[in-house]
């Protein structure tokens, strides 16, 4: 950046704050389960009354624990 102003600073310590507090976070694999991929979607077409948007989501999830997830 090559002029950077004070909310670029601000943004930058949110997000080192952010890190800093997330630091213990992870996925824990366990040894000796089942090492099995397995995924789940679901969806809803049309479903907004108002506009008719559709929504739909997805979840990855190997040795029991979340790996992706929209």
């Amino acid at each position: 950046m090559t002029k950077p102003i004070e909310i670029h600073l601000q943004v930058a310590k949110r997000a080192l704050r952010y890190l800093k507090g997330t630091v213990n976070y992870g996925i824990h694999y366990k040894k000796g389960e089942d090492e099995e991929l397995l995924a789940f979607m679901d969806s809803d077409y049309a479903g907004d009354m108002e506009d008719r948007k559709s929504t739909s989501g997805y979840t990855f999830l190997m040795c029991s624990s979340v790996i992706s997830w929209c």
